[in-house]
């Protein structure tokens, strides 16, 4: 297969996928989104380079590194989240598994039943693409690559190979799991919308607003939890493909994002579409998240329930709970998030 560099460090092929990183950009789109703030200038390619100079948190926490920002979950921040909990009433934050392919989910799990007789069942399941939409997932840092670099600037080769996996950067290194505060950024709520529309681009000032509204603010060492809608928008209209259409953060959102300090983003899509036309690729914050500030993302996660929950108390600060499976040389692992009020 034919692949050229994109002035950004990207890897592409002739498809538009990112060689190594598993992420399918499709052609780009050129439609102008009809979201708010479409008509606002664009991040240019040139400025999102300087940022991987300018606000990479590469040896930040030394050489060795392979935690990135969940190194900011220190035990006062576990105490601190500990401490939310007045209830214990706890709400997933993941979908179900979907076996069957749809509109939505073009690679789902694979689950058979293996046996069943008047004495024991066992079953099988199995994630064809761990990172695709068939679960709620959380990407390792050995996921996605810059110029043949991952996380902490290691190189790719030597590290990560198709034969050994993951050497460096893999999921097992979240094998004692997560637990932090996290923080609902509620933006249909924020609207008075049931969901917003696909191709809403969403700014730092709408984060903001957010946070004048609810009385709660991200920070250091937090999960930071962002609900558009895209669950409820499939209730209401059904399965429709989110590569397609979804609303996501702008890219302008990468400093704030640095700013604050945030450990963990949990969404339900990774970026908006349809987009402006652009030289950027649609995981362009998804993927500089990962790869230079060393957040981990919870990927395809279900926010209505714990939206519910949330607007019924006024509460919209949790205690969250990660368990990542404890996979070797994995780039990534199915995952069931708890919060807890």
């Amino acid at each position: 297969m034919a692949t050229r560099r994109t002035a950004s460090g990207f890897l592409l092929g002739a498809t538009g996928a990112i060689v190594g990183g598993l992420i399918f950009l499709g052609p780009r789109a050129t439609a102008i989104a009809q979201g708010s703030g479409s008509s606002r200038p664009l991040v240019s390619q040139a400025e999102y380079e300087r940022w991987q100079t300018e606000l990479t948190n590469w040896g930040r926490w030394g050489k060795d590194d392979e935690m990135g920002a969940l190194n900011l979950i220190t035990p006062a921040k576990r105490r601190q989240a500990a401490a939310l909990v007045k209830e214990g009433v706890t709400v997933s934050l993941a979908s179900n598994a979907a076996t069957s392919k749809a509109a939505d989910v073009p690679c789902p799990a694979e689950w058979a039943m293996t046996a069943a007789n008047q004495n024991a069942a066992t079953d099988r399941i199995a994630y064809p693409c761990i990172h695709g939409a068939g679960a709620t997932h959380i990407d390792s840092f050995a996921h996605i690559f810059f110029n043949g670099k991952m996380w902490n600037g290691y190189p790719v080769d030597g590290n990560v190979s198709k034969e050994r996996g993951a050497q460096r950067n893999s999921v097992l290194n979240m094998k004692n799991g997560i637990v932090t505060r996290a923080v609902l950024y509620d933006m249909p709520r924020l609207k008075g919308v049931p969901y917003l529309e696909p191709g809403t681009r969403i700014f730092p000032e709408d984060l903001e607003a957010w946070e004048r509204k609810a009385g709660v603010r991200v920070g250091a060492g937090d999960a930071f939890l962002l609900r558009w809608g895209r669950w409820a928008r499939g209730a209401a209209l059904g399965p429709w493909n989110t590569d397609e259409g979804s609303a996501g953060l702008d890219n302008t959102v990468i400093p704030w994002l640095k700013r604050r300090d945030v450990a963990l983003i949990g969404w339900e899509t990774p970026g908006y579409v349809p987009g402006p036309a652009g030289d950027l690729p649609r995981l362009a914050l998804h993927n500089f998240a990962i790869a230079h500030l060393g957040i981990m993302l919870i990927d395809r996660s279900d926010l209505d329930a714990l939206a519910t929950m949330a607007a019924a108390r006024n509460r919209w600060e949790v205690m969250l709970t990660v368990g990542p499976l404890p996979i070797p040389n994995g780039t990534g692992s199915p995952v069931n998030p708890i919060a807890i009020f």
